[in-house]
């Protein structure tokens, strides 16, 4: 209702009179939302910066370094898992969901970090997730299985099902799980890394809300759908995480709370146009009447093989929400998502070691390569393992997530964390 009430107001050009007579009380509102609108969140931007003057000028300009906030991991678990628990988690639940979130924004994936806190509190708060939820099996046959998270936290939900697919892999060589009524997961590299850890091949899929256009559409039918893939151990552990449109709309969301524009042709319009505003995106994306999209992996049209990132995100969308039983991606509304873990053993091909250190050999290899751009040559995982190493004790907030969490915080009756500022 208050998405539509929005609408509403932009499309009578209400918005600047709102705003400069109750930008405190808009600003509230806004961070209520899962995902804030696009509009929303630019004035929660001009709140906490002072950007938008009276006559509603934006400055789309980017945020210096300086209006960033930095919190130290130790404080930041403590916050997250606090408020976990008084939404009803265990201690020790509260505690795995917030180190979830902290890899994330650790290794540079900022998407699916802490900035995601203001939907799972929406989502907590409006009984979309069910804090008390267990996993269930649905049917289990040898090397397979299909488990059931009845609204749980996705988080809580994968860790059951990679943990049975990793068993499974013990016992038979390779283990494969497909998930239903699940919620959002984080990263889907933490659960293939989960794997890959124990000396398996990791590979961990998931849909999600309808946000990509297929190949000469305008309209969404397919999630953003990531695939995942580990192997190996320690510095040169190879992790491959991407969505199979060209990025997750996340990477859309960060930008839109940050008035930047989308650099890349990574969204197009309802038309099939290509959409650089990122609160326009937003903006379609996540209406009731959704429009417009992510293009597939390869971008919109055949010319750059659009097509075969869109088929790539079928074969996410059959192994999770085909093989689950649960809700296709076109039928989605923000619940009951599905996912896909698989741990493959190593045993038969030589044993972890081995093929890790194949793996290690390999990377060696091509990072040697003369670069041709100045850029170093890299393998997947290359940078977020960087970020990993530059983030140990601490990781940088953008200011509007940073008021979310001490709107969270007042909610809950608890302490915001303590940041500062970067200079």
């Amino acid at each position: 209702m208050l998405s539509h009430a929005f609408r509403i107001l932009l499309s009578a050009n209400l918005w600047v009179c709102l705003y400069a007579h109750g930008t405190g009380l808009i600003c509230s509102l806004l961070l209520d939302f899962p995902i804030a609108t696009p509009h929303g969140l630019k004035n929660c931007r001009a709140r906490f910066k002072n950007r938008v003057s009276c006559s509603g000028t934006k400055d789309r300009g980017r945020y210096a370094m300086s209006q960033y906030v930095r919190v130290g991991i130790e404080g930041l678990q403590d916050f997250l898992s606090a408020v976990f628990e008084r939404r009803g988690f265990t201690a020790s639940d509260a505690d795995f969901i917030a180190e979830t979130l902290i890899d994330a924004d650790r290794h540079g994936i900022a998407s699916h970090g802490v900035q995601r806190m203001a939907m799972y509190d929406h989502k907590l708060r409006h009984g979309m997730i069910d804090p008390n939820a267990h996993t269930s099996v649905v049917s289990d046959a040898k090397a397979c299985a299909v488990l059931d998270g009845h609204s749980g936290m996705g988080q809580l939900i994968s860790r059951d099902a990679m943990r049975l697919a990793i068993d499974k892999a013990h016992e038979h060589g390779i283990g494969i799980v497909s998930v239903r009524d699940s919620n959002h997961f984080g990263t889907a590299g933490f659960w293939a890394r989960m794997a890959a850890d124990q000396g398996f091949i990791g590979v961990a899929t998931t849909n999600s809300n309808p946000l990509a256009v297929p190949t000469h559409a305008g309209l969404p039918a397919l999630g953003s759908n990531p695939i995942a893939f580990a192997v190996g151990r320690g510095d040169d552990q190879f992790v491959y995480d991407a969505a199979t449109s060209t990025v997750s709309l996340g990477k859309i969301e960060v930008l839109a709370k940050l008035g930047e524009p989308i650099e890349g042709d990574w969204a197009v319009d309802e038309y099939g146009a290509i959409n650089h505003d990122s609160a326009s995106v937003m903006a379609k994306i996540t209406a009731s009447h959704r429009i417009g999209g992510l293009t597939p992996l390869g971008g919109s049209g055949e010319l750059n093989a659009g097509y075969k990132g869109y088929g790539l995100n079928l074969i996410v969308e059959i192994l999770t929400g085909i093989l689950s039983g649960g809700i296709l991606s076109w039928d989605m509304k923000g619940q009951h998502i599905c996912h896909c873990f698989a741990a493959i053993d190593l045993e038969a091909f030589g044993g972890a070691e081995l093929i890790s250190e194949r793996v290690a050999s390999l990377s060696s290899r091509l990072r040697t390569l003369p670069s041709v751009d100045g850029h170093p040559v890299l393998v997947a995982g290359d940078k977020e393992k960087a970020a990993a190493q530059a983030n140990s004790d601490s990781i940088a907030i953008d200011p509007v997530t940073f008021e979310q969490l001490g709107v969270i915080a007042r909610r809950v009756g608890i302490a915001a964390p303590h940041a500062e500022y970067l200079k």
